[in-house]
């Protein structure tokens, strides 16, 4: 395989601390600081965003964590260039939850990728890393 078809980054939403990520009345851009592997520098921890160096279809994977609320849902948006491509959701009134998603697209060089939590949801993480986000380049193009 060459260098170029050589892609794929992993990260857990939080670094060093546990807990959620508080509701907001507005949406916000979810920065997953905990990375595990960041092959190629494509995903920017400071920024939350993928960026992609080369066209090629790329596979994306989501996983949230929550716990349970009658009025704040679990719930993040993956986004490519502001276009809203899916949801994970979860709302139960009490206990752990966990939605998951995930999509192969194709993307041009400089597309973006990233993750925005809805209003008024929340999202936990802690030393489990129960929350993650996670991008590898499939084939180019």
């Amino acid at each position: 395989m060459s260098v170029s078809k050589q892609l794929a980054f992993s990260a857990s939403l939080l670094a060093s601390y546990y807990g959620n990520i508080r509701p907001f009345n507005t949406e916000i851009n979810l920065i997953f600081r905990n990375v595990f592997t960041n092959i190629r520098n494509a995903y920017n921890p400071d920024t939350g965003l993928f960026t992609a160096p080369v066209r090629g279809v790329y596979h994306f994977e989501v996983h949230i964590c929550g716990y349970g609320s009658s009025s704040h849902p679990t719930s993040a948006v993956l986004v490519k260039n502001r276009q809203h491509i899916f949801m994970s959701y979860t709302h139960l009134p009490s206990g752990g939850q966990k939605a998951s998603n995930g999509v192969s697209l194709l993307l041009e060089i400089g597309d973006v990728v990233y993750l925005r939590m809805w209003a008024n949801s929340r999202i936990f993480d802690d030393h489990n890393r129960h929350t993650t986000f996670s991008g590898h380049l499939l084939f180019t193009m």
